[in-house]
Formats: structure tokens, sequence, C-alpha cells
């Protein structure tokens, strides 16, 4: 025993011995810590590897703190995890990574001669904008690099080619369709310029619809072009796993084929949900769809209030045909909800129906709706019947064509993710991930719609891949940054965005703390037509105690997506509400009603504008 009031010295010889023969007896060993999440993702990687490993917690050891002191002299590392591989020192948790990636581990723990080696260094599943932009920027960095994409076909039959949602059934057609309904408006302006024709003019659906599938079959071409000069392979083959690091894939012949890789990107993207009803998968179409539809779809009714609902009741409405929307619960679920309103206002006022007595006042509280046929045809007749849980009432109407649009689903619950034990949100079927699109299975990462918690939108999922690739193959170390993303919204009056929605703001900053400044505002070119004053508006929400910092920007309008997108990069930059005051506008433009901006909403003051 020591006397009294001293303690017992560390054994350092005894403890050096120790660690040597802990390193010298395993094949694996990781000086940890029981809650370290960085020694847990050592742990996860080599289990993911099928490696055994001992682990040592320091922190439930009652000599640890010694022996994080003996491996700091023996290493000169003091943070754990501390790895150790066939007595080589790898290092910590960032190290270990590296080593697994560029294959030095492999080789420290032999498996180099009896392992065969992989068929490529990536498989990415899934070739929409993000998988595409990850497999061309990986390849750029002298990786071999596959890319399986499959179009599992709608209920109605439809398919398409290489490129994803986006460029297929999403962004690339809908903004086609709009500028469509968005000329039939400029020709009523047209008119009032004096303008004078005499043949009555009308929309022909086939024609459009052709004129653009044949721009989007010259997209997918160009992929494939794309794909083959960075020498990917592509694959038109479905993608399951079936173990650790290997695949099966089956093309449309049902021919299968087997493939491995050392790492794999899921970029599977997400489809459109159907109600669960019947008559919804036999007799109503999807926005997978429409934007291919052979002909002319009638009288519509849009059920749904997401931004693909109303986008596309907007321009169906704007080529002149009957629309109605049916809302279940709010409209622009997740965006500001006063500029919501205020969109779904200005497609009433131009011919949109929405049928809102039917939403619940209670959300638990539901909206049954069954769809039957009356008559073939394209278009046919269809029956749509619908009634709410309270209450007798029931709503009875024919249309031509009922499109579902309520949200979509993550293509992640049949390609055998729990074969390899990749975790998925299982209420909504996306994949949680870390700040690196990091799975919890090491080598298998994910980027895109199917990521849960991160913004559905196309750019995001480009950025995400190219970065992602970066960091795997080049030594980046920059992450996607997900924070103060615009978008916008293409309804036939356009509303882009960029921050926090006003709602949002308030819970996060309190609404003391924040200073919303608006205006109405009248675009120029709809003076002379005489149309539509003050229904555009623009909202910038700031925070008082950041120096007025602009934390959510708000403008609808026509052109908002490229009013937005330059606001942006501003906004990534710190924006305050005296940098705006300061800059100088454009005159006339619609974006320069954002650098005279005076009334704020606290003051109660009337923004109505009576010129432009």
């Amino acid at each position: 025993m020591p006397p009294p009031g001293q303690t017992q010295l560390p054994d350092w010889d005894g403890l050096k011995l120790r660690v040597r023969t802990l390193i010298s007896s395993h094949r694996v060993v990781i000086f940890s810590k029981s809650y370290c999440p960085y020694c847990n993702k050592v742990k996860e990687l080599f289990r993911s590897m099928h490696v055994e490993y001992y682990a040592l917690e320091l922190d439930v050891t009652a000599d640890g703190p010694s022996i994080q002191q003996v491996l700091a002299e023996l290493t000169n590392q003091r943070t754990v995890p501390n790895v150790f591989v066939n007595g080589t020192h790898i290092g910590g948790c960032d190290s270990t990574y590296q080593a697994y990636h560029d294959g030095s581990l492999r080789k420290l723990l032999g498996d180099s001669q009896d392992a065969e080696p992989y068929d490529y260094d990536l498989i990415i599943i899934g070739g929409g904008s993000g998988g595409l932009a990850c497999s061309k920027e990986a390849a750029a960095l002298g990786k071999k690099v596959m890319v399986l994409d499959y179009v599992v076909p709608t209920p109605l039959g439809t398919s398409w080619g290489l490129g994803g949602t986006c460029v297929n059934v999403g962004c690339i057609p809908k903004k086609l369709m709009h500028q469509a309904a968005l000329l039939g408006q400029a020709l009523q302006d047209s008119r009032k310029y004096g303008w004078q024709y005499e043949q009555q003019v009308k929309h022909n659906w086939e024609i459009m619809v052709e004129a653009i599938q044949n721009y989007i079959g010259s997209l997918n071409w160009g992929y494939r072009v794309s794909l083959r000069e960075k020498s990917v392979t592509y694959l038109n083959s479905y993608g399951e796993f079936i173990e650790p690091h290997k695949i099966k894939a089956t093309n449309r012949k049902g021919q299968v084929s087997y493939h491995t890789a050392e790492t794999f990107v899921l970029a599977t993207g997400e489809r459109p949900r159907y109600l669960g009803i019947p008559g919804d998968k036999e007799y109503c179409i999807t926005s997978d769809d429409l934007f291919s539809l052979p002909y002319c779809p009638g009288k519509t009714l849009v059920v749904g209030a997401s931004y693909v609902a109303l986008e596309c009741a907007g321009f169906l409405a704007g080529l002149g045909l009957d629309v109605t929307v049916m809302v279940r619960s709010i409209l622009l679920r997740g965006f500001d909800q006063e500029m919501a309103e205020k969109v779904g206002a200005y497609m009433e006022t131009h011919g949109v129906k929405f049928i809102r007595k039917f939403v619940p006042v209670i959300l638990s509280l539901q909206i049954f709706i069954q769809v039957e046929q009356l008559e073939e045809g394209m278009p046919g007749r269809l029956k749509v019947t619908a009634k709410s849980t309270e209450g007798p009432e029931i709503f009875e109407e024919e249309y031509n064509t009922v499109l579902i649009a309520i949200g979509r689903d993550a293509c992640t619950r049949n390609i055998g993710l729990e074969t390899i034990g990749v975790k998925i949100n299982e209420k909504n079927g996306k994949v949680p991930v870390n700040d690196e699109e990091q799975t919890n299975v090491p080598y298998v990462y994910a980027i895109g719609d199917i990521l849960d918690g991160k913004l559905e939108l196309t750019p995001v999922a480009i950025q995400a891949g190219k970065l992602l690739a970066r960091r795997l193959y080049g030594g980046s170390s920059t992450k996607c940054d997900y924070i103060n993303v615009p978008t916008t919204v293409f309804t036939p009056l356009e509303y882009g965005s960029c921050g926090l929605a006003e709602e949002r703001a308030v819970e996060e900053y309190g609404k003391q703390n924040l200073e919303v400044y608006h205006s109405l505002f009248w675009p120029l070119e709809w003076t002379v037509p005489g149309r539509d004053n003050n229904t555009c508006y623009a909202k910038i929400i700031c925070s008082k105690h950041d120096n007025n910092r602009v934390i959510g920007f708000h403008v609808l309008g026509p052109n908002a997506g490229e009013v937005t997108q330059g606001f942006a990069a501003a906004i990534k930059c710190g924006l305050t509400k005296e940098l705006l005051d300061e800059t100088i506008g454009i005159h006339p433009t619609c974006g320069e009603v954002f650098t005279t901006m005076d009334i704020t909403k606290s003051s109660g003051q009337d923004i109505t504008q009576r010129g432009c």
C-alpha cells in the first residue's frame, strides 16, 4: 500500500507491456471509449468488412487514462479511437477511413492475397441527376465506375430514358409546359400592345408533347454519350444488393448479371404515391404519365396540394382546360403559408377551381375518394365520389382525367438494403445519413431525394453527388451545404424562396426578434394590358439581433426563379437589410422591389401599389 495521502504510481513498464501484447496478439485492436461516436464509426467499418476486432474501452477500464498516456508516448496520438492492424498503427477515425478508401487497409489486413478484387471502385444505383453527376466526377478522378438505371413502368405502362425524374417527368417538361401556358397569356396581352390577328388561336396538345418529348430524347442520348466519353459503364438494369459489396442487376428481358464494388452510392430517387383507393392505379394518372400523355387530358381533377399538384393544375388551366384541385389540408406544405395562399388565390382568379369544403378541421380525419370508369377513351370519362368522415355531404363529379399528386415515396424498399444492413426510416423509406452522405454501412452512401430530412431538389442532388465523389477520390473535405437553398414553384404566378418560411422563422427566433418587410408590386409588362395589379408580392424576414440579416426571402411574381437565384448568392454571403437598402435597383424590373422596401408588417401600413 502507498503511504497515507499518496496515490499509487502506475506501473508504466507493465502498462507498456500490456499495450504491446494487445497490439501483437490481435489482428485489429481499437483503443476506444464507449461513448465516442468516432470510435463507433470505426467499429462499424470493421463490422461491415466482416473483420473481427478487439476493442479496449478506456473509459470503463480502471487504468484507462494511464493506458491512453502510454499510447500517446508510443504513437504521438492523444485521442481515440487509436487503431492498430496487424501490429501497424493506423491512427484515428479519419486515418482509418482514408486507409479503407485507398486500399491500404485491406493490404494491412492481409486480404489482398486471398480476396478477389472488386469489379468496380464505385457502383451507383440510379441514373438521375445526382447519380450521373457523382459517376462522371468519380470517373474524371480515375475511378472505375458503373451506373445502373431502371425505370419501373407506371401502372399505365409509362417509362422513360436515362436522366431521372427531373429530365424526363419533372423539372424540364414541367417548365416547358408552364412556358406553353405563359405564351397563351402573352397572346391575350399582345392585343393591348397592338398585335392584331383574325384567326382563332387554339392549343394543340399533341404538337406540344411531341416537341417536348423530342427535346427530352436528345437529353437522354446526351447523357449516354457523356457516360461513354467518361468511360462510365451504364446498365439499363434494376440493381439489388444480394450480399455485402455485391449486387444483382436484372434487365428488361429478365437477364441477370452480378457485380461487385468497393463503394456504392444510392441515388434511386422517388416515385409518385397513390391514394390506395378503388380505381386509382387503373384509371388515374400521375406526373409520371402526364408529360408524355398522347392525348389532351380534358376536364381534369388534380388530387393534392403539393407543388407538383399546383404546377400541373396551373399549366393545364393555362392551356385552356377545365381544372379542379381537391385539397386535403393546406397548400404547399413546408412552404411559407402566406405565400402559398396567395399562390392559390391567384390560381382561383385565373380559372382553377378548388374543392376545400372537404378539408377536415382535425388533422386525423381523412377524405375518402372513389374513382369509377364510365367510358373508355383518350380521354375517357371518370366518376369521382368523395366524402369527409365528418358530415353526410357527398361530392360527385365527372372528369376526363384524374391526376394524383399527393406526394412521393422513396425507392428504397426493394433494392436489398436490409440484406446488407442499411437502415431506412420505416415511416417514409428515406435513408438517414451523416453530414458526408454516409449511411450506417460505411461503404454505402446516399444522395438526392431519398435522404431523410434533406431537400428534394435536383441541383441539391447534383451538388451532393459531385462533392461526394471529390471527398471519396479527390482528397477534398468540402461537404454539401443544405442551408439557404433557393427554389421556385412554377405555378402560373411563380413563387421563389430562399431561407426560412415566416412560420419557421417565428419558431426558431421568436416573433419579437424578427422584422418582416413586405410590398405588393405591379410588373410594368402587365400595366398596358391592365391586369392583376396588386397580386405580385415580395417579403423578406430579418433577424433584429443579427444586424437585420435576411433569413427568409420570398417573391411571388413573373420570373421568380431568375429573381431568387440572384439574391440567393447574397443571402449565402450574409445579406442584411442595410445592404439591400444600399443596393441600387435595376429599373424597371420586378427584382428592384427588394431594394426599396420600407414598410414592415408590424407597422400595419398599406402596401398596395398604384404604378410600377
